[in-house]
């Protein structure tokens, strides 16, 4: 490509229109991601308008075209860097449904393999889902969380040995449907 002497934009356009085109073109082929909310003509748009900017200005008065072509990639990556949503944040502690699970109780803190967390998520929804009133699966999250048993009972306005008898229904009523598992696995059922 020559130089560009003083020339009017539309033969300026005419002849980095393929280049720009080109750039365009390939630029989505190797951001697949900008060609869900940009097009081809998008691209050379923009490309358009910076060469625009800069022929208002007077900068492309004896510059080479190729220099003229390769500023309008740098500005169209530029503008695709800027422009394209990198990183969704989502909170740890935010719920995610209606459950309330977070991603910081989905998350496998490394301490146990990622199966037998699975398994233990499982257990704990089984447990919940399994007969137990609500005031039962509440005692149960909280002590799963780790509080104690007076501590369960401020935070749930019970006293302390309400929580304790909750706690042996929970696991009365745990290890009945454990049992009728097993004699199921058996071919016998004993209830």
């Amino acid at each position: 490509m020559g130089q560009v002497r003083i020339m009017d934009f539309e033969t300026l356009h005419e002849k980095i229109a393929p280049k720009l085109k080109y750039i365009a073109s390939r630029l989505l082929f190797t951001h697949p991601a900008c060609g869900k909310y940009i097009s081809r003509e998008d691209l050379c748009q923009e490309m358009l308008l910076h060469v625009w900017s800069k022929f208002q200005k007077g900068v492309p008065e004896g510059i080479n075209l190729s220099y003229i072509v390769k500023g309008c990639e740098f500005h169209i990556l530029n503008y695709l860097r800027k422009n394209t949503p990198r990183v969704f944040l989502v909170s740890l502690e935010k719920p995610l449904n209606e459950n309330g699970d977070t991603l910081k109780d989905l998350i496998p803190s490394g301490d146990e393999p990622i199966n037998r967390m699975v398994e233990r998520k499982v257990a704990i929804d089984q447990i919940k889902n399994n007969g137990f009133t609500k005031k039962e699966k509440k005692v149960f999250s909280f002590l799963l969380d780790g509080f104690t048993t007076r501590e369960v009972g401020s935070r749930m306005g019970i006293s302390h040995v309400m929580v304790v008898k909750y706690k042996k229904n929970i696991i009365r009523k745990w290890q009945a449907k454990d049992k009728l598992k097993v004699t199921r696995k058996q071919g016998k059922l004993l209830s």
